[in-house]
């Protein structure tokens, strides 16, 4: 599968390549900058340029079969930064895969975004950005997958989570090895399109638990 992962240079983005790159995958990684794209491409992808506040055609080039969105601003970030990156971003990346013909994807989202007044205060913001946008590829007519981790840790993964969908009673952590590994799950399992849903680490096999979903 030849698959375009944007927000790859950090965080669940990074993870999510290279557990692409070792189920044999072909990855495109979007940088902004050339220092990235060396580090991408001594690891196996095929970096290219581009931003999701500036010109992203080239990333769309040529063939493609998903895409996985791992981009954001961060929730420390203020609400111009987020509405620039995590939302207009994420809406620009949609369209692109429309005009593009890619109908295959997933978008990295958190858990409350189905309803930001359940997050904390100072990050409604995020959230609602997330929501915004979470509703805009559901409307897209996309292939898509929605997921939603709780708290993202940088602990070993477990391999082991619990879903909720759409949502869990009560928030909670996952390692982002995990979170990359529910992406990359999802890619590779046409079952979760039309899935959104919450998850934390827990008792069940990621693969098992999103069996589940179809």
């Amino acid at each position: 599968m030849h698959v375009l992962v944007i927000g790859s240079t950090r965080g669940t983005g990074r993870l999510l390549v290279d557990r692409l790159l070792a189920d044999g995958h072909d990855v495109r990684a979007l940088v902004r900058r050339q220092e990235q794209a060396d580090a991408l491409a001594e690891a196996g992808a095929t970096p290219v340029l581009g931003d999701l506040e500036g010109d992203l055609g080239a990333a769309f080039e040529g063939a493609l079969d998903a895409v996985a969105f791992c981009a954001g601003s961060g929730s420390s970030t203020g609400p111009d930064a987020t509405l620039r990156v995590d939302l207009h971003g994420a809406v620009r990346a949609i369209d692109h895969c429309l005009d593009a013909g890619v109908g295959r994807y997933v978008q990295l989202s958190s858990i409350a975004a189905d309803d930001p007044l359940r997050g904390a205060e100072g990050i409604r913001h995020y959230l609602a950005a997330m929501h915004a946008r979470d509703r805009i590829l559901t409307d897209s007519g996309l292939a898509a997958t929605i997921v939603r981790p709780g708290g993202l840790t940088d602990d070993d993964p477990t391999g082991h989570i619990e879903i909720g969908v759409p949502r869990l009673e009560a928030h909670g952590s996952v390692p982002r090895g995990d979170v990359a590994a529910v992406i990359a799950g999802c890619l590779g399992d046409d079952g979760t399109i039309g899935a959104s849903f919450e998850f934390v680490s827990g008792t069940t096999p990621i693969g098992e638990a999103l069996a589940a979903l179809r």
